[in-house]
């Protein structure tokens, strides 16, 4: 077992949040503090992310692994959880293998199915990065601004640099093995079980992580699922459209 880092927020009924690919539980602490007026809310670092253990392995399975360790080490036997991304993933994985564990199951922005690579120009710009020679966050993005054009996507890659005492950076998430592992972040989550709990995909309508191809493997894992989808927003639906994103979920959790 292994002790994930982790924040909490509010009493009530528990929900979990879990972050994606590259990012630390700070991604969701806007959120989280907005639902904790009704819930106890805890986000989490997965591991090999932000303040969490960094372990040569990596994989759905783990990850559901480490929810369910950490559920049980807080005394949560069921939970409302919502997973962005690689977390919408590790939350399905969890949901499908504890389906007694769900309460409501929040998908944002990813589906079952197998993702394209798509992160290989970031990996690159990351690995480049001298590190441990860097003088000051400005500097670090001035490099990655070669590769990486996006200056959101920059900003958000930036959060996971951390000063060392005696000088210079290092990233916080295990940037190694997630490059080593990066197809265990891309693979299907497949099972023959499916999650009758109530289950919402809340997506962004400019992203394309999510089309109508994608309905099928949906439907036939997640049957008492709904769709909602926030037009103009992408990938990062709960940064993008924050106000949007908490009236659906809330919504949702009240149905």
């Amino acid at each position: 077992m292994i002790e994930l880092n982790y924040k909490e927020f509010g009493q009530g009924d528990p929900v979990i949040i879990l972050h994606g690919l590259f990012g630390t539980l700070d991604n969701w602490k806007t959120m989280a503090t907005r639902l904790a007026e009704d819930y106890m809310v805890f986000i989490i670092d997965q591991r090999n992310h932000g303040k969490s253990p960094h372990t040569d392995e990596f994989s759905y399975q783990l990850l559901a692994e480490d929810l369910r360790e950490f559920m049980e080490a807080n005394w949560m036997y069921k939970a409302r959880i919502i997973g962005h991304s690689m977390g919408g993933k590790t939350a399905m994985r969890f949901a499908l293998d504890n389906p007694d564990m769900v309460e409501q199951l929040v998908v944002v922005d990813i589906a079952p199915q197998k993702n394209e690579r798509g992160h290989d120009q970031i990996f690159n710009a990351m690995l480049s990065l001298d590190i441990a020679n860097l003088e000051n966050r400005k500097q670090a993005d001035a490099a990655l601004l070669k590769n990486i054009p996006d200056f959101g996507v920059r900003q958000f890659l930036l959060k996971n640099l951390a000063r060392n005492p005696e000088g210079g950076f290092r990233w916080k998430m295990n940037l190694s093995v997630l490059h080593e592992k990066y197809e265990e972040i891309l693979v299907a989550i497949d099972s023959e079980e499916t999650l009758d709990a109530p289950t919402l995909f809340l997506n962004g309508g400019s992203s394309g992580y999510v089309t109508d191809h994608h309905l099928d493997g949906i439907k036939k894992r997640f049957p008492n699922f709904e769709q909602k989808t926030i037009e103009g927003a992408g990938h990062w639906v709960h940064a993008e459209a924050p106000d949007q994103f908490l009236s659906i979920v809330r919504a949702f959790f009240s149905s």
